[in-house]
């Protein structure tokens, strides 16, 4: 390809699209790169196809207490196979209409893999699907800047035994068409492992969670993640911490018919068996990492399972991104950038999940128009240094900005506010399960440094938390709006008005 290019962006994830979008608005001549679908993993494979499943298990578990509400139903099933297809008709749309914004920008857009050979120049090699082999072979592309928004993949630990069938990873679980397994053993109690969890079970199936560390979600204030596990127990899944998975086997006859009960759920008579230990005491979730001791006595145990989910982290997808004799400066799988998100080569930049940190499609999407606003010299238009993070369990949980502990350790002086929604009239009428709204702020400056969020409709609730704090917004601020009722976020300003005390809707502390 003989036209040049001011900017090459090389994957079309949240970040990638995104940040090609803003470069052509910005007045690049601006290339995409993918070499799968547009809308990357977010889109194809996480977020969007997660969430859609999900909400056909809310309906399902929902409709399965209809009675609790006055309302009967007889006969209630589900067809996984037409969830499916919903699931998909979603991406599909909203593909297509990331395809469409790309057009209306004038954005060249290329479907191949690309590898960095240097400063502005890269290497294609086409997809061939329906191409000659004259046509798939590699072109070169002329570009003044590159930008790196390869995203990342499920990573799989060292276990034996963890290639074998019915061992999978997100993305398999996400395409699964010939039922649910009855019972879905999950290696991992992160967000992707809690988001399965929540689903599975929901759907009927019986769930149980192998975590490495002394909690679930260890990355999240230790309120949030009690709160969560309180609620996974309630509806009956089997939480395991401190575990650590020695190894993966197939039973005898593993080839057994396949059994499928009514609600669409298979399993066979004879499964799969992990064996671990537990009372490891937050080792690393790797087997055999090293320099680790046991503080505890370990006990062996086993599971069995008819299928086993591996979400133990994800990796970058960095792997042939460079060619032969050419490479940044990089962090194990990481790329190394600045604060501009330049590389340790002039005019490379990288974003998402190839960098450390947040790894989240929204984070992503905002480093996209940091780069570019970098690489064009125009001013910041976006704080990257509040970022809020969200799981879509029942109840939903958002969390943005500081948690108490993380106040304290930087020296603030907090406090706090916390409100229950066993008191809120949304929440109630709605039979929620438990939850609640807690904010931390600095009494020096009564401005906000974080907020916690438990509940129906959180994860649509934090983003007045985090525009607060982004904008310095004080307690004061907070307490001077008045919320609708009755609605969820009535539970923000008897949070708010708890940190001095006066929240009209909570008992008075006893003197």
């Amino acid at each position: 390809m003989e036209e040049k290019f001011d900017l090459a962006v090389i994957g079309a994830g949240p970040g990638g699209y995104t940040a090609a979008i803003k470069a052509a608005k910005s007045g690049l001549k601006t290339v995409l790169i993918e070499n799968r679908e547009i809308g990357g993993t977010c889109l194809n494979r996480g977020c969007i196809p997660t969430k859609t499943l999900m909400h056909s298990a809310h309906l399902y578990y929902e409709a399965a207490g209809f009675e609790k509400f006055g309302i009967g139903i007889s006969g209630l099933s589900y067809d996984i196979k037409k969830i499916q297809d919903r699931k998909e008709e979603v991406v599909k749309k909203l593909r297509e209409g990331i395809r469409g914004l790309i057009k209306a920008n004038k954005i060249t857009f290329i479907n191949g893999t690309a590898s960095v050979k240097g400063q502005g120049a890269l290497v294609i090699t086409r997809e061939r699907g329906a191409l000659s082999d004259e046509e798939a072979k590699r072109e070169e592309i002329s570009t003044d800047k590159i930008l790196i928004a390869t995203g990342s993949r499920p990573y799989l630990p060292g276990i034996r035994g963890i290639h074998g069938s019915h061992v999978v990873t997100s993305d398999e679980l996400l395409e699964r068409r010939d039922g649910l397994y009855k019972k879905l053993l999950i290696i991992g109690g992160g967000v992707v492992g809690i988001e399965f969890a929540t689903i599975y079970r929901e759907f009927g199936c019986e769930v149980e969670i192998l975590e490495a560390a002394d909690r679930i979600l260890p990355a999240m204030d230790k309120e949030v993640s009690q709160s969560v596990a309180m609620n996974l127990k309630k509806k009956g899944i089997k939480i395991h911490t401190g575990s650590r998975v020695m190894k993966i086997t197939e039973k005898d006859n593993l080839n057994s018919e396949t059994e499928r009960d009514g609600l669409g759920c298979e399993t066979k008579k004879n499964g799969l068996s992990c064996e671990y230990e537990e009372g490891t005491g937050g080792l690393s979730r790797h087997a055999g990492s090293p320099g680790q001791e046991k503080a505890k006595a370990v006990t062996a145990k086993t599971i069995t399972a008819d299928g086993i989910l591996v979400s133990a982290g994800r990796m970058a997808n960095t792997e042939d991104l460079f060619e032969p004799g050419f490479s940044v400066d990089m962090d194990g799988d990481k790329i190394k950038v600045d604060s501009d998100f330049e590389t340790s080569i002039k005019g490379i930049y990288a974003i998402g999940d190839v960098i450390k940190g947040t790894q989240l499609a929204h984070g992503a999407a905002a480093q996209g128009i940091a780069a570019v606003e970098n690489m064009c010299n125009l001013p910041l238009t976006v704080n990257l240094d509040v970022i809020p993070s969200c799981i879509y369990t029942s109840p939903e949980v958002a969390v943005v900005g500081l948690s108490e502990e993380e106040a304290v350790a930087r020296d603030y002086a907090v406090r706090t506010g916390k409100y229950p929604m066993s008191g809120n009239a949304k929440a109630v009428l709605s039979m929620d399960e438990r939850s609640y709204v807690k904010v931390i702020s600095d009494s020096a400056t009564g401005k906000l440094l974080g907020a916690q969020v438990i509940c129906a409709r959180a994860t649509d609730m934090i983003g007045e938390f985090t525009a607060a704090i982004v904008n310095g917004l004080t307690v004061k601020d907070m307490t001077a709006v008045i919320r609708p009722h009755p609605t969820y976020n009535e539970a923000v300003t008897e949070a708010v008005e708890d940190m001095e005390g006066m929240a009209i809707h909570l008992m008075p502390n006893r003197r």
